[in-house]
């Protein structure tokens, strides 16, 4: 039986001191699968050498490694998407570029994947990210299960194997909030997961600081779900009810305890009124990521440009 080759996709941003060590590991990986494969390494516009020294690994590998070079940093998942877009293999594996996720478990997601499965997610095992980035992914994590119905564990490792066809639908979808492991859910038929392992990172820190972790969390909130909206309207509903049994209830005192009694209640009046004024603010801020998402869309812009493709014989 004809073995199905093999697409391995990975983003790569300012990473030139373990660049070389990945392609290694990536190839004596693949190496050991006796099968046709890829490696494609996308350059989301690194500031260091990272450009050139995967036009070197192309260059050595012959045929084995893909580089793709934009033009400048579009994100994570815009790079895993141009990956994608050059990808030509029936299995595709994304991976990062840090090594956490040792490059040796791509054999176990082909193997599984020869099983039948359009999407194999995975479950990181003793986690050797620091106590706030494990509990902002057990956030992201539980808050996707709830809203997807997809009974997926670990969204946040991005070492996953797909089908072709579900790649496919994947490059059919043009908005600018992709996550791509949700999306791919959305297209399978038929989903597992496997336990890796998980590595300290040699070199470096996360690209993932604070402030794009919030983002990132803004943009799942957003993109796969109109919740929140909801959510506002039942909230709102709440706070207008307990505005009016509280306009009652003032009523009852002033008639029962007269007017001395309501005297007293003006701070009380402030703190509500500082409580809707933020809830409206509230309510604006979500309106507005709905919205900032519309304008995006429509102005139909590439999520990416692929200034240049080394490594394949037609380039």
């Amino acid at each position: 039986m004809d073995k199905s080759m093999v697409s391995v996709v990975i983003p790569v941003y300012n990473e030139e001191a373990i660049l070389n060590e990945l392609v290694e590991r990536c190839v004596k990986a693949c190496d050991s699968m006796n099968r046709p494969y890829e490696v494609i390494l996308v350059n989301d516009g690194s500031k260091d050498k990272s450009a050139k020294l995967i036009c070197e690994a192309a260059e050595k590998h012959g045929g084995k490694i893909v580089g793709v070079l934009l033009n400048t940093n579009y994100g994570q998942h815009a790079a895993v998407n141009a990956g994608l877009e050059v990808s030509k293999g029936e299995y595709i594996i994304t991976l990062d570029a840090d090594l956490q996720n040792p490059p040796e478990e791509i054999p176990n997601l082909v193997a599984t994947m020869d099983k039948g499965y359009d999407v194999v997610g995975t479950v990181r095992q003793n986690r050797q990210d620091t106590l706030f980035r494990r509990i902002s992914s057990f956030m992201i994590n539980t808050s996707v299960r709830k809203v997807t119905g997809v009974n997926m564990h670990d969204y946040g490792c991005m070492l996953r194997g797909y089908h072709r066809s579900v790649v496919n639908a994947m490059l059919q979808c043009h908005e600018h909030s992709k996550f791509i492991p949700i999306l791919a859910n959305s297209f399978a038929f038929n989903t597992t997961e496997i336990p890796v392992t998980h590595a300290e990172r040699a070199v470096g820190d996360s690209k993932y600081s604070l402030w794009k972790l919030i983002n990132l969390q803004f943009d799942l909130m957003t993109s796969m779900t109109t919740l929140p909206l909801r959510l506002l309207s039942v909230l709102g509903s709440c706070v207008c009810a307990f505005g009016f049994l509280l306009g009652l209830f003032i009523i009852v005192m002033r008639i029962l305890k007269g007017d001395e009694w309501t005297q007293g209640g003006v701070f009380t009046l402030f703190a509500i009124t500082f409580i809707l004024m933020g809830g409206q603010f509230i309510a604006m801020g979500l309106l507005g990521e709905y919205i900032g998402r519309i304008f995006y869309n429509v102005r139909a812009r590439p999520l990416y440009f692929i200034q240049r493709i080394v490594g394949r014989k037609q380039d």
